[in-house]
């Protein structure tokens, strides 16, 4: 089992590992702001969980970078406080939402019924 194309990649598994929430299958375009230097990075989600997402964008920032997140989909739009908390170059990375408001949580718990876990 050690040899597998997996058990290369320790990021991804171990953040599988580390989840304490399920995440979902979940597409939508988002914004991530820098508030520092008030960059502005376009991109997708392709996962999200009620603690974070997984963002597909090729310009990533560095891990640990405080962020705010801006998902936007057809049935509204989730905006909260967030952190980079694992970086694929290039790929994508995983952001943690960090203290949302009760307003946006209820937007992400709706947006969360009917959707399929993923593994």
């Amino acid at each position: 089992m050690g040899n597998s194309p997996g058990s290369s990649t320790n990021s991804s598994s171990s953040s599988r590992e580390q989840r304490t929430v399920p995440r979902y299958s979940f597409v939508a375009m988002v914004e991530i702001i820098e508030p520092a230097s008030e960059i502005h990075i376009s991109g997708r989600v392709a996962e999200i969980s009620r603690k974070g997402c997984y963002v597909d964008i090729l310009n990533t920032l560095p891990k640990g970078t405080l962020i705010r997140v801006r998902i936007v989909r057809d049935k509204g739009t989730f905006s909260s406080p967030g952190q980079i908390i694992y970086v694929q170059e290039q790929m994508g990375m995983g952001v943690a939402f960090v203290d949302p408001p009760p307003d946006q949580l209820r937007i992400l718990d709706a947006w969360l019924n009917g959707l399929d876990v993923t593994v």
